[in-house]
């Protein structure tokens, strides 16, 4: 009864363990930045912190053991490892406490030396991560002891322990990610796994006050090492560091084939840990285990992995024909993910099944050998988790400064083996030197595997949600079809998966593309406006743009445009991944050589940290991230990172920031607007290209008058910069304003707010892109009067008094209707009422509704119907369905700078009489009072 309990609350504090991590991590990223290395850093200061504590509380249970024994007591083992899990759960309710002075005081030493700040930093985490680890430790060691019956039942209850320990693990890394960090935030989370530690640790000592633990059949002296057990421990280091290693490489080929997302991170660390549980309590099953089987188990395992290495490239298309087997419904969203999950445990089930029975074997092989248990178990299981440790820091780490993903699985797979070869040495007697000579040539043909193929890997494929002609064709038949780039570039850094593409198009153009973990993060020719309207766009808007600060180096377009305007004197740029600055001269010729611009300074940095770390204020930050569902890229539209920008701009400077309203919502988007209005007091919202926005937040009141903005535009510099983003002028510039000053303050946006310790956007943001809708912006609603006060387009066409140039309406109109078909719809409407006899409108009309997604727009019937809002009152007798539709066009179609009439819309309600019409206007009166797509 004591045993099954005391299972039972293990896989409870397995489950916390796996949930503490992940919320630990989310936690020192602010601290340390979203640095791999913070990443490394944390997971191995963890796993050093388990590693001490098996080793540290195997040596408190020989002690207590054979104190006790001596004395011929019961060993109250069980209460001491009460206090150990109630230590914990303390520890988890003090966290957020500890953090908070931590990160005060290293922001107050202010260290000059990034790499000394850092390094300090690390200090902490070990400080704040270190203590519980250790507790943690405690687990192997005290449990196989205290509950085991002797000698003959140790192998089978040491493997209890341990699967049922890890299973709970299991539970917790998808609980962390896929619920309770989203609806509870990080504080929250851990207060609850600190109540769960808290109440097992009560149970525990509960448990052992009642019942001390049977003795073993011997005890050795204190000092007593098992014969051969270096061995052993070398075998325990080699296979944890592999195993680490094949689970980090694993993690990255997962991302580069369902997309990075913090659910594809918890995927595979539970199907890794769910494996370990279940080839652990296999092991529990058998009471007769043949030496053979030690020594086969990691042999197996390794020729697996070999054999798993020449499908992993494939990964990529088996998970693209997952996918187009379930629908972009929300309803779908969680069996694809368990899908997913059932096939990722299908492939990974038997090697890493095969793992988590390889230490208990150990341990088996170990027990007759020595009498007391919860020493060897601390000894052997410390041993693994330094070699997790090593495979972390390593394989996980720094290994991919110079080697790339596929290097770093061969020499996972070597160690493994070579793990193998100690243990038959040891434990079946093979001769050394045949060890050495089967090991020579087995690391050899190591070395002789074939690469990854990069077309393979970086193909971008969990973008694509329906199936193609030849997709289930097999993947050499679908990589077949798919022609037209070459990779001409591949490297896999520490944090990210770096390629470059390159397509010839029509008249001998070669454009190049860069992609990050597979997805495409910018072109020289397709996207060229976006990038180079992030620096254009907040340099004619801040009172002065000399300093700049961009995060992100993408194509090194926004660095580019920013060098080349007359006024910067110095672009800083913070880049994480070394592999994009390692590609950057390949995108020289087509970015103003941004990269050998004397003005450009990168510098390879975590943006949060760098911009904490730094006493320069800047007059523009710009940045141009990923999508928020990338995972790390949360925190660039956190509320503390918008904090930490906003306070290095200087007075009347501007924080610039790319988003998307492409494979995303409606919640996602006005999630980001309010945490904008939460940090900034003055926030706007403009476009670059159909669906990529940018953000402006602006500290202290801005100066957006028309004489200053146009004289900046008549510049030569930047005259030249709008030119090379296909915006020919002043008009077709201010044409790029969405939401003018003050209407995003206006617009009902709700509450929430996305911070960095309630990370609200990356969960929502990738529940938006499975589904993958593109959406438009939120209609302006109640902030209708605010944008038509402060629109610049609106403020420019007021001083033409009517008398624009037909040019200047023709530019504005091709912008519009370029990315924007409601804007067009509406401008059109309103240059034709002004304008009955020019030929403008229709031209352009023409021109636009050949293409599908504007056609339905720019019908002569809907334009006409547009036009109406544009009228002077009342009009002809209307029906109830018109009253509704008159308001649904108001509210859709709405322009800030030609604005529709409400005394017009007013009139079109009135034609309509009857029952019907006045449930409609009630209808039509709270939908143009802000409502939403």
């Amino acid at each position: 009864m004591i045993r099954a309990a005391a299972l039972v609350l293990t896989v409870l504090t397995g489950f916390s363990g796996l949930v503490y991590e992940v919320t630990w991590q989310k936690y020192l990223a602010t601290l340390l930045g979203s640095h791999s290395e913070a990443t490394a850093a944390v997971l191995g200061i963890f796993l050093g912190g388990l590693a001490l504590g098996y080793a540290l509380f195997g040596r408190v249970v020989r002690r207590v053991f054979a104190r006790e024994s001596a004395r011929r007591a019961p060993t109250h083992l069980l209460v001491l490892y009460g206090a150990v899990e109630a230590g914990i759960g303390i520890w988890a309710l003090l966290f957020p406490t500890l953090f908070s002075g931590v990160s005060a005081l290293s922001l107050q030493l202010a260290i000059d030396s990034q790499g000394l700040a850092f390094g300090l930093d690390v200090f902490f985490t070990v400080l704040l991560v270190g203590p519980p680890a250790v507790l943690m430790g405690g687990t192997i060691p005290i449990l196989t002891q205290a509950l085991s019956h002797g000698l003959d039942d140790a192998t089978r209850f040491h493997a209890f322990v341990y699967g049922f320990n890890t299973s709970g693990a299991f539970a917790g890394a998808l609980a962390a990610a896929f619920v309770l960090i989203p609806a509870l935030g990080l504080d929250a989370t851990l207060a609850w796994m600190g109540a769960v530690n808290i109440a097992a640790g009560a149970v525990f000592a509960l448990l052992g006050s009642r019942a001390g633990a049977a003795l073993p059949a011997a005890t050795p002296p204190e000092t007593a090492v098992p014969k051969g057990f270096g061995s052993y421990a070398a075998a325990a280091l080699l296979l944890g560091f592999g195993m680490m290693s094949v689970q980090t490489v694993l993690i990255r080929i997962a991302g580069l084939a369902l997309g990075s997302s913090h659910f594809t991170f918890a995927t595979v660390v539970a199907v890794f840990v769910l494996c370990i549980a279940l080839g652990s309590l296999c092991v529990s099953a058998f009471r007769n285990i043949p030496p053979g089987v030690v020594v086969a188990c990691p042999a197996l395992l390794a020729l697996l992995l070999t054999l798993l290495y020449f499908a992993l490239p494939d990964t990529t298309y088996g998970a693209y024909v997952v996918r187009t087997l379930f629908s972009s419904e929300a309803a779908a969203f969680f069996p694809y993910h368990v899908a997913i999950f059932g096939v990722v445990l299908l492939v990974l089930l038997i090697p890493v099944g095969l793992s988590g029975a390889s230490l208990p074997l150990l341990f088996h092989q170990l027990r007759h050998e020595v009498g007391e248990l919860g020493s060897v178990a601390g000894r052997l299981y410390s041993w693994n988790t330094l070699g997790n440790l090593l495979g972390a820091l390593f394989g996980g780490y720094v290994l991919l400064l110079w080697i790339d993903l596929h290097a770093v699985y061969r020499l996972a797979v070597g160690s493994i083996a070579l793990a193998a070869l100690l243990l038959a040495v040891r434990v079946l007697g093979f001769s050394r030197s045949l060890a050495f000579v089967t090991a020579v040539p087995l690391v050899y043909a190591l070395t002789l595997l074939p690469q990854w193929p990069a077309d393979r890997l970086s193909a971008g494929l969990f973008r694509d949600r329906t199936p193609q002609q030849n997709t289930y064709d097999g993947a050499d038949a679908f990589f077949r079809g798919q022609s037209g780039r070459r990779f001409v570039f591949h490297a896999d850094d520490p944090t990210s998966t770096v390629a470059v593409t390159q397509r010839k198009l029509a008249g001998g153009i070669t454009n190049r593309a860069i992609l990050v973990n597979g997805k495409s993060d910018g072109s020289l020719v397709g996207d060229y406006p976006t990038p180079a309207l992030v620096a254009l766009i907040p340099c004619l808007l801040a009172e002065q743009c000399e300093r700049v600060f961009v995060i992100g180096y993408g194509t090194g377009i926004t660095a580019g445009e920013f060098a080349a305007l007359e006024s910067v004197d110095r672009v800083e740029v913070a880049e994480i991944s070394s592999g994009v600055l390692e590609a950057a001269p390949l995108f020289d010729y087509g970015n103003l050589g941004a990269s050998e611009n004397p003005k450009v300074k990168t510098i390879r940095s975590d943006a949060y940290r760098a911009l904490l770390r730094s006493d320069i204020d800047y007059d523009v930050i710009a940045s141009e991230p990923s999508n928020p569902w990338v995972v790390g890229v949360e925190m660039l539209f956190s509320r503390e990172f918008l904090e930490a920008a906003r306070d290095h701009l200087r007075p009347g400077g501007v924080y610039a920031q790319w988003f998307h309203i492409y494979e995303t919502d409606q919640a996602s988007v006005e999630l980001v607007l309010r945490t904008y209005n939460e940090v900034f007091d003055h926030v706007a919202l403009w476009y670059s290209m159909g669906p990529d926005l940018l953000l402006l937040g602006f500290r202290g009141e801005p100066d957006m008058s028309l004489a200053r903005i146009a004289e900046r535009v008549e510049r030569p510099d930047f005259r030249a910069g709008l030119r090379r983003a296909d915006v020919p002028g002043l008009p077709a510039f201010l044409a790029h304003e969405l939401f003018p000053l003050g209407s995003v303050r206006d617009m009902q946006l709700g509450d929430e707010v996305h911070t960095l310790f309630h990370p609200l956007l990356s969960d929502r943001a990738a529940h938006a892109f499975f589904r993958g809708q593109n959406i438009d912006v939120p209609e302006l609603g109640t902030a209708r009067e605010a944008a038509t006060r402060d629109s610049l387009l609106g403020a420019w066409l007021a001083e033409q008094e009517g008398e624009s140039d037909e040019a200047d309406l023709d530019s504005i109109a091709r912008q519009l209707c370029r990315y924007r078909p409601y804007l067009c719809a509406s401008f059109l409407a309103w240059w034709q009422r002004q304008a009955p006899e020019s030929s403008g409108p229709e031209k352009v009309r023409t021109r636009f509704s050949q293409i599908s997604e504007f056609a339905p727009h720019l019908t002569r019937e809907r334009l006409a119907a547009l036009g109406a809002l544009y009228g002077n009152g009342p009009g002809t007798r209307t029906t109830a369905n018109d009253v509704r539709a008159s308001a649904d066009r108001f509210d859709r179609y709405y322009f800030h700078a030609t604005p529709f009439r409400l005394e017009a819309l007013l009139g079109i309600w009135a034609g309509c009489r009857g029952k019907d019409c006045i449930e409609a206007r009630h209808e039509a009166g709270e939908r143009i009072g802000g409502s939403k797509r």
